[in-house]
């Protein structure tokens, strides 16, 4: 009954960004000293702080923001790698601090090169990324009031100039807020797919498990008190005896699956006085590659409620395609089924999410199944 649990789950859906988005910000602040120190030869923003510049110059104050910027970029990373703050918390301090640095060059470094432009949208894209619409359209609103109102205290006669920038800079806000916002709603989608589809897997794992096994026990029980009213004593206690070990078996694969799903330790090895079942596997059929990954899925799912239940020697698996249809025959000399009316679930969901069908054979003793897919 143990089945590994698949991995990562409880985790992100996506490898987390923010370690790429700390690296970028490193990237975005060394390319920009480069940029400034080339150029502009003048800020044009606020004339009467006297900013100097040139080819290959670049003012101690731009330096400065510049250089503070470089170091914010480079402790965010270092926080980021070593996991000294929270993701959210992070990513909200960031969001902000990102914004104030874009202000701050804006002051020292305006010109027809200045790369305030891109740490602005930076600051819009990382907040997107992060915190989806809202916080990126607030990240977004104080950006361009910030800009806006620079240009209006340092106004000499040119804010024509400037007035499209914060245009451009709203426009991609809200693109960037509404994508952000999309990939989130995504994510949330994936994971919740992820989750059903587990919570499907543990269900079938449970039901031809725990369910099937008390079955079988309320068949033994019966078939006990029938051996007791006929008095025969020793084949009631053969038969508890039997039950007793199957009880213990199950138990032991239960105590070892939800260890496994709560990955406290691996499984462990399986017990040596199992049937250890012999298959022999035939298969004769053609498909695109998602089809054949469907049917030999629905094969090892049988296939393992063979090991777990049948208590067989051997089984055969065979598969054929014949008038445009997969068919799949399962064969054991085990155990057979406690109810043949009622065929495994886990093996019966997987047939009927392919829109094939099921049935039980009674040929004989053993289980028989016939499976019929259509081909794909």
């Amino acid at each position: 009954m143990a089945i590994a649990v698949s991995p990562g789950m409880g985790t992100g859906i996506v490898a987390d960004i923010q370690p790429k988005i700390a690296r970028c910000r490193l990237v975005l602040s060394l390319v920009a000293i480069v940029a400034v120190y080339i150029d502009p030869t003048a800020p044009t923003l606020m004339p009467w702080l006297h900013l100097a510049g040139g080819g290959f110059a670049i003012d101690p104050y731009a330096l400065a923001v510049l250089g503070a910027h470089l170091l914010y970029s480079l402790t965010v990373c270092h926080v980021v790698t070593r996991g000294l703050v929270s993701r959210r918390r992070l990513a909200t301090i960031t969001a902000w601090c990102d914004v104030l640095f874009g202000a701050a060059i804006v002051v020292f470094t305006e010109g027809t090169s200045s790369p305030f432009w891109a740490f602005f949208v930076f600051a819009v894209f990382a907040a997107g990324t992060h915190g989806g619409f809202r916080r990126s359209m607030a990240v977004t609103t104080v950006s361009v009031g910030a800009y806006l109102s620079l240009i209006l205290v340092a106004w000499h006669g040119q804010a024509n100039f400037y007035i499209m920038r914060p245009v451009y800079l709203a426009v991609v806000g809200y693109l960037t807020a509404y994508l952000g916002q999309q990939r989130l709603s995504l994510q949330a989608q994936v994971h919740q797919l992820r989750a059903a589809r587990e919570r499907n897997r543990i269900a079938r794992a449970l039901h031809d498990g725990c369910v099937q096994t008390l079955a079988g026990i309320n068949l033994t029980l019966e078939s006990c008190q029938e051996l007791a009213r006929a008095d025969r004593r020793d084949e009631v206690l053969m038969t508890l005896a039997d039950l007793q070990t199957s009880i213990n078996r199950e138990y032991d694969e239960l105590r070892a699956y939800v260890r496994d799903l709560a990955d406290v330790e691996p499984s462990p090895a399986p017990r040596t006085g199992e049937v250890d079942t012999r298959f022999m596997v035939s298969a004769d059929f053609a498909g695109s590659h998602a089809f054949i990954d469907q049917v030999l899925q629905v094969v090892r799912e049988a296939a393992a409620n063979v090991r777990r239940h049948a208590r067989a020697r051997s089984a055969v698996i065979a598969i054929r395609a014949a008038d445009a249809q997969v068919h799949v025959t399962v064969d054991d000399d085990g155990i057979g089924f406690a109810n043949p009316e009622r065929v495994p679930w886990s093996i019966a969901s997987r047939v009927s999410e392919a829109g094939g069908t099921i049935r039980v054979a009674r040929d004989g003793p053993g289980a028989h199944l016939r499976l019929t897919l259509p081909e794909g």
